[in-house]
């Protein structure tokens, strides 16, 4: 009897400290397990309470996004209120549209990126601590071996060189072909164009024009043109390429032919002094002769340059018509004085 009470007692203290326990701990989820006990001829209930608990795990919010200020630009290209990369998205993009040049009126794409780079991170890390409204400059660094490679292909593609006048002679008469101008472009203008557009951004046309490049020769340098034939022994002044005046002269002996060729007048002198030249024999022990009736070259001479060979008068007017020099081109005094205000020094002078 007295293990009976003795049960009891613990099986009671039990259950009220399961009643204190579920009082005491809050948001425990119970389970209760029961089990039957037989002492002798009493049965006895004892209930076992597990407590379970729950817990709650929270995520933090992701910061907010940060944004450019509104109306902000960077080179022109808005950027306001984009995420710092797509704003740098949006000015690489922007920077990559080609470049219009236009010469004359032929239209040419250059592409930035073969020519340039620009720093658009840089550029939008100022934009976003700018101040509403503002138009950040970029920063473009320029390749300069490449983009004046560019420029200087543009120049020869649309140079033209000029064509000069040409004096030519056919059957003993002078023939001129006409000059022609050339074009070319200011590379340098072209030059600072476009590295001022790729600095600004700026992808309207760039605009050059060609200009016209003259002949260094042109047709007026031919204004007189002396025709000499030894076998006629004429002089004949052309202005251009028409026949003005002819002149008997006389021309150089077998022994002493005047040259054959081209040549040009490189010297004029008013009352020359002869001078015998000491490399002829047939000049040797001869003194110089001042100006006067007597002198040889008469009152005009118009050296040529072939060697010891020149146009001039002569005081022997009786040797003109024929081959009677020694290798000059011998005229009467006064054909030689007007022929000497007629022609300047640089005159044509085809001996034939």
């Amino acid at each position: 009897m007295k293990r009976l009470h003795a049960v009891l007692l613990f099986v009671l203290g039990f259950a009220v400290a399961g009643v204190f326990s579920g009082a005491v701990i809050a948001d425990v989820t119970t389970s209760t397990s029961t089990v039957t006990t037989t002492v002798g001829t009493t049965t006895a209930v004892t209930t076992t309470t597990t407590p379970t608990t729950t817990t709650t795990t929270t995520t933090p919010a992701p910061p907010p996004t940060r944004t450019l200020p509104t109306g902000v630009r960077v080179a022109g290209v808005r950027v306001g209120g984009l995420t710092p990369a797509d704003a740098v998205a949006a000015v690489k993009d922007a920077f990559a549209r080609p470049l219009p040049v236009v010469v004359d009126r032929s239209r040419l794409l250059l592409d930035p990126a073969r020519v340039a780079s620009p720093y658009a991170a840089t550029a939008v890390a100022r934009a976003r601590i700018s101040t509403t409204g503002t138009n950040v400059p970029l920063v473009v660094s320029v390749r300069g071996a490449a983009l004046r490679t560019w420029v200087n292909a543009i120049g020869k593609r649309f140079a033209h060189a000029a064509v000069d006048a040409e004096l030519r002679f056919r059957n003993a008469r002078p023939v001129i072909t006409g000059d022609k101008p050339g074009r070319s472009i200011d590379t340098k203008v072209l030059l600072r164009r476009v590295i001022a557009s790729l600095r600004s951004n700026s992808r309207l046309p760039v605009r050059v024009h060609t200009h016209a490049v003259a002949p260094t020769v042109s047709g007026d340098s031919f204004a007189e043109v002396i025709v000499i034939n030894r076998e006629l022994n004429r002089l004949y002044l052309y202005d251009e390429t028409k026949l003005t005046r002819t002149f008997a002269v006389a021309t150089g002996q077998a022994i002493y032919p005047t040259p054959r060729g081209r040549w040009h007048i490189v010297v004029k002198w008013k009352n020359p002094w002869w001078y015998p030249p000491v490399q002829d024999d047939w000049a040797k022990g001869l003194k110089p002769v001042p100006p006067g009736p007597s002198n040889p070259l008469g009152t005009r001479w118009m050296g040529l340059d072939a060697p010891g060979v020149g146009i001039h008068g002569t005081d022997e007017p009786t040797s003109i018509g024929y081959s009677a020099s020694h290798g000059c081109i011998r005229m009467q005094v006064p054909d030689a004085e007007w022929l000497f205000d007629h022609v300047d020094v640089g005159t044509t002078v085809y001996i034939v």
